[in-house]
């Protein structure tokens, strides 16, 4: 039966760069499950994350705002507790919440607005991963490195696999006591898996999907050290991509598996559709597939995250609703922070006027509905982590991408022309009146210094905190995942007949009785 409010399954997952999806053009990664839903849906092309680092673009996304806004500078930094979300926007129009997986939620309030949360988190929810920009040579032990390259391969499991299997178990589990229940309010469910991040190792059977000779090499290969612009520099330095000898074998590997986890992923995909499907809630949800970050996956020599390019910035955005959105697909560029304005729209059928003043994101509505795109729309992102000296911000505007830093020398590529961001345009005097435009709107929207010592003034106080939260009994806050027991499965104060009967789906009918004990006696 059709409802007034959709239900919503966000899917979500980690590191998953949209250059090494199918539905975005790649060729040899395998994941129909994805490509379906985009075959179907309305694939956003150029959507971005606000943040390339998990925390402060997961903060960004969920609260509709900019890091710098909100001080989600990084993965120690507190997601403040008054800042409302897409659950609490979602649960305040008479939505169920839950949450099952990662968000890397910092802080004493691990729900931020979920009614329920079925797993704890892969990451830690404490200070610990503070950064210190004013030491910026010194390399904390929990700082990336390039063991998550030189040992990429196949295993048996994994931290990575034990904590997806369990988020769709837990995912899968919660789909179904949905249509079993009798709470007659629409879901917003988001599934959060942390593949397809390093360290990059899979099991055989996703490994088996691809031959070593059918992996792509990257499109540009690396660099000379000196060649790279500073912001890379100092990435290659807080990863130490020198350490190990970045070989063929090693790249080949690392990409290897990394599709191989996509291709595992995608397979968790395709059980929650099937879930949805035979629990009869498939018509009436609508399905967000997205991601926090990309990968640079060996592009130019560098990996993982924390930069603006393409690999490490761009993610997937496909929203799936056949019946009310007809498949499309959308070249103007989106981000991340546009979700919230999204969801929240497409929940109450109207524009909130709240999000004028409450959000830095869009809505989505139009686009998805057929509107014309907006030739002037631009993306805004920042860099505020570790591999930063000083805040590095980023302007996505028609073919255009601009990236400045006041340590730094400009940055200016056309994508449509240079897709693989080797030629700095910035400087070229073809290019300055673009430039100096870019400029201006980054010098409007960001005063870089007076952020920096913001930044500065956070990890400081940060850094202290978790200093003396250390000496002593250590307190975490990481979540604590509750079932009560008493409520669960076979119980006495449980009626045996009612119980079994609702927790069948579909439920049966209750026959008349028909037997000896059932027939009336004469007396």
């Amino acid at each position: 039966m059709s409802q007034k409010q959709p239900n919503i399954l966000f899917i979500m997952f980690d590191q998953m760069t949209a250059k090494a999806l199918p539905c975005y053009g790649h060729p040899v990664v395998k994941a129909p499950n994805i490509s379906r839903l985009a075959e179907e849906g309305v694939v956003f092309e150029n959507a971005y994350c606000n943040s390339p680092l998990c925390a402060p673009s997961r903060f960004s996304m969920m609260s509709g705002q900019l890091p710098s806004r909100i001080g989600a500078y990084d993965n120690a930094a507190l997601f403040p507790e008054d800042i409302p979300t897409i659950a609490h926007y979602l649960r305040d129009e008479g939505y169920y919440t839950c949450l099952s997986g990662k968000m890397h939620f910092v802080g004493a309030d691990q729900r931020h607005g979920f009614e329920d949360r079925l797993t704890t988190d892969i990451y830690p929810g404490d200070y610990g991963w503070t950064p210190d920009w004013d030491n910026f040579e010194r390399r904390p032990t929990w700082y990336h490195n390039m063991l998550s390259v030189v040992q990429s391969g196949q295993c048996v499991t994994s931290n990575q696999i034990d904590f997806d299997e369990e988020v769709a178990f837990h995912s899968i589990r919660k789909l179904n006591k949905l249509a079993r229940s009798d709470d007659d309010r629409p879901f917003f469910l988001l599934s959060s898996f942390t593949h397809p991040h390093d360290p990059f190792a899979i099991t055989k059977e996703f490994w088996d999907l691809y031959s070593d000779d059918e992996i792509d090499m990257p499109a540009v290969p690396q660099l000379p050290f000196e060649e790279l612009d500073p912001h890379c520099q100092r990435i290659h330095h807080v990863c130490a991509m020198g350490e190990y000898e970045q070989t063929p074998e090693r790249i080949r590997d690392s990409r290897h598996a990394y599709y191989s986890e996509i291709s595992y992923v995608d397979a968790k995909v395709g059980q929650l559709m099937d879930a949805l499907e035979k629990s009869g809630l498939k018509d009436d949800t609508i399905v967000v597939i997205t991601s926090d970050h990309g990968e640079m996956l060996g592009e130019r020599g560098m990996w993982f995250k924390m930069s603006h390019f393409e690999w490490a910035s761009r993610v997937p955005m496909i929203i799936h609703a056949p019946a009310r959105f007809a498949p499309r697909r959308v070249s103007q560029p989106v981000s991340l922070v546009d979700l919230l304005p999204t969801l929240t729209d497409i929940a109450t059928g109207e524009k909130d006027p709240v999000f004028s003043d409450a959000v830095d994101g869009n809505s989505l509505l139009s686009l998805l509905t057929g509107g014309k795109e907006d030739e002037d729309a631009t993306v805004q992102a920042e860099i505020l982590c570790e591999g930063a000296v000083s805040p590095v911000v980023m302007l996505r505007k028609g073919p255009y991408k601009y990236i400045y830093c006041d340590r730094d020398p400009e940055q200016l590529y056309h994508l449509e022309e240079d897709p693989h961001e080797v030629m700095n345009l910035a400087g070229l005097p073809d290019f300055e009146q673009v430039c100096a435009r870019f400029r201006s709107e980054a010098a409007q929207k960001w005063d870089t210094v007076a952020l920096r010592k913001k930044v500065v003034s956070s990890q400081c106080r940060r850094r202290m905190v978790d200093r003396s939260m250390r000496k002593g009994r250590f307190t975490p806050w990481d979540f604590q995942p509750f079932e009560d027991a008493t409520e669960k499965y076979m119980r006495s104060h449980l009626d045996l007949n009612v119980l079994e009967r609702k927790a069948r789906f579909p439920s049966p009918d209750i026959p008349e009785p028909d037997g000896p004990l059932g027939k009336r006696q004469e007396g």
